[in-house]
């Protein structure tokens, strides 16, 4: 019997909250909100090259004490302890003993608005959600989130035996459209970048990164 196996996977998880259409009103608000008020909520030090159409918060964001920052807080980590538990294969006295650190921030991007392909060095794993996604066309590559293959060497050579691999053996990059309410979840080290916004609205998401700390006696 002939066994074909992903020898090599990166996880990636998909979810979403449901009913988030007043969440995401609130957050869209106090966002566009402290956008507004010039230097005082921005990030000081960009460090991932972006134009000025892409407006990038402090990465305090989970510290804010307003409900609608709390409850995506929640969220988020949730799905993210759920994952770590799930792939680890950890009982919930080891996770009970995972304790983070945290930086979270927001982008609000407008028409031309991009992001640079990076990673997130020091931390463990990066969450992207999405509050708002409109006024493009749905089918465009506009405001994607591209995840680029780390398996750099596939296209060392490419011809009809291997051109048409389908995922998770394709060689090609995963570019997602994010949905409002949409969370995805992956690995602080994969490539990943912003396509160009070309809509007429804008487009906002909430990004953290998180590494942690295991507190418990159990060897793991």
């Amino acid at each position: 019997m002939n066994e074909v196996t992903a020898a090599f996977a990166v996880p990636l998880l998909q979810t979403r909250m449901e009913d988030c259409e007043r969440l995401n009103n609130d957050l869209r608000t106090l966002f566009l909100e402290r956008a507004g008020a010039g230097d005082r909520f921005a990030n000081p030090e960009p460090r991932v090259k972006r134009n000025k159409t892409l407006y990038e918060s402090r990465f305090d964001l989970f510290d804010w004490p307003e409900s609608c920052v709390q409850q995506l807080r929640q969220f988020c980590l949730g799905r993210l302890y759920g994952l770590i538990k799930q792939i680890n294969n950890y009982d919930d006295d080891v996770l009970g003993n995972l304790h983070f650190g945290i930086e979270s921030w927001f982008h609000i991007t407008q028409q031309s608005g991009y992001f640079a392909a990076h990673n997130h060095p020091n931390h463990s794993w990066s969450g992207v959600y999405c509050v708002q996604h409109d006024g493009d066309d749905p089918e465009s590559d506009s405001g994607r989130l591209c995840f680029i293959n780390p398996n750099l060497a596939s296209n060392m050579y490419v011809d009809a035996a291997n051109v048409r691999l389908q995922r998770p053996f394709s060689g090609a990059p995963l570019m997602l459209r994010l949905m409002p309410g949409q969370l995805v979840l992956f690995p602080s080290w994969l490539l990943h970048e912003v396509m160009p916004y070309e809509g007429t609205s804008q487009r906002i998401t909430v990004a953290f990164n998180a590494r942690f700390r295991y507190t418990g006696s159990k060897t793991l």
